[in-house]
């Protein structure tokens, strides 16, 4: 008789995006005269500007052509694109990332999940509360989590860091050890950072207790602010104790071409139960190799593009868009009553909500009373409670009205 994995047993509910999907198609269903603002989901509006369309154009013309038709490519990456990343968001900011250190994929999502596979299910982790749900939720389906205890919603064998307006949304380090960290910054939920003199706290944490930090730096083209690292390379040491997660979805409006990428230092090492050292950039790619076919080559043209000075130009354009529709979120949410944060170097905002409300009620009260649907707080956590997301990736025009609808 066959077994199952019993870990995905220990997940609570469903995924939190397929709850409010669920929740949404029922208003939907029982209205559907009403006209509905989706500020939940941080799915982009703005279509793919012509510079990455042109590319795209030109790589699926080549496919015709037997002189210059692709198969199966690189499992890594195509070198074209490796070499640009690495140039353009790594050494033009005297960064030493070199192409081989670089693994393009389909999503930053599979990456978190899926590095993982190379690293021990007996790991401590240590996540930020609120947090991203699949960094949670995939240590509990490889048995890493523990036990779910109802009373705190929280796992056993999770160490969870929390993040909230109490501490200016600056996690405190570990007051026990950890083997594991997750940072996701500018961090989503909360559209918060951390400046270079806090970040080097945990990449000193890291290196005096040999941690691993997992970090998710998906948003950093979204930054405004000076002395906000864009990477966690830039900080001294951080090579030796970190591996990077980027994506092209936010930042180019990638997220249903999927293209994004990893970084794993050469320099991160661990030496395994027999004493020998082992190189996690090896793990890595074996693990590309054999579970990976790759990203298609059409892809990586398209984000090749990205890096040209008129792609840059382009998806500025956008960006800028997004984050004027923060602003406008900011503003609109203050003037109607609600403390926010966030929405400065990131296009989330992170608002407080009522007191006397959950933040499922306060869903709830904002879908059938305004028709403005975003996301619960405590569906990113225990220290989610009480606040609320609402992402700056709809239209303007959808942004005005919404805030429109939120100061009536």
């Amino acid at each position: 008789m066959y077994k199952i994995n019993e870990n995905y047993l220990e997940l609570q509910d469903s995924y939190l995006f397929s709850t409010i999907a669920k929740k949404l198609e029922e208003y939907k269903s029982k209205n559907p005269d009403k006209e509905i603002i989706k500020m939940g989901i941080g799915d982009v509006t703005r279509p793919i500007v012509p510079c990455i369309i042109e590319a795209m154009h030109k790589a699926v013309d080549e496919m015709q052509d037997g002189a210059t038709f692709r198969g199966y490519g690189p499992e890594q990456g195509y070198e074209f694109l490796r070499e640009k990343i690495s140039k353009c968001d790594y050494k033009d900011r005297n960064i030493d990332i070199n192409p081989d250190e670089i693994f393009v994929s389909d999503g930053a999502k599979c990456d978190v999940a899926n590095i993982l596979d190379i690293l021990g299910n007996e790991n401590k982790v240590a996540i930020t509360d609120p947090v991203y749900p699949v960094y949670l939720d995939t240590n509990v389906m490889i048995g890493a989590a523990g036990k779910y205890n109802k009373e705190t919603g929280m796992y056993e064998n999770i160490v969870y860091v929390p993040i909230k307006a109490e501490n200016n949304f600056v996690p405190e380090l570990p007051k026990k050890k950890v083997d594991l960290i997750y940072l996701c910054l500018p961090n989503n939920p909360t559209g918060t950072v951390l400046n270079k003199e806090e970040l080097k706290k945990w990449v000193d944490y890291a290196r005096e207790n040999q941690a691993l930090i997992l970090f998710d730096s998906a948003y950093e083209k979204y930054i405004t602010e000076k002395n906000i690292p864009h990477s966690i390379y830039e900080i001294e040491g951080a090579k030796e104790v970190s591996i990077e997660f980027r994506s092209f979805s936010k930042t180019a409006g990638f997220t249903g071409i999927r293209c994004a990428y990893t970084v794993v230092p050469k320099e991160l090492k661990r030496k395994s139960s027999n004493g020998d050292e082992v190189y996690l950039n090896k793990l890595w790619s074996r693990r590309m190799s054999t579970k990976f076919n790759g990203v298609s080559y059409i892809t990586q043209r398209a984000a090749e593009a990205v890096y040209l000075s008129e792609g840059q130009k382009q998806i500025k354009q956008n960006i800028d868009y997004y984050m004027e529709n923060a602003r406008i979120i900011r503003e609109g949410s203050n003037k109607a009553g609600f403390t926010t944060y966030g929405g400065v170097n990131a296009p989330y905002i992170w608002l407080k909500v009522p007191e006397g409300l959950t933040s499922w009620e306060f869903f709830d009260k904002l879908l059938t009373e305004k028709q403005i649907v975003g996301t619960p707080g405590v569906g990113f956590g225990p220290s989610g409670e009480g606040y609320f997301r609402l992402t700056a990736f709809g239209t303007r025009e959808n942004t005005i009205k919404a805030m429109e609808r939120m100061s009536m």
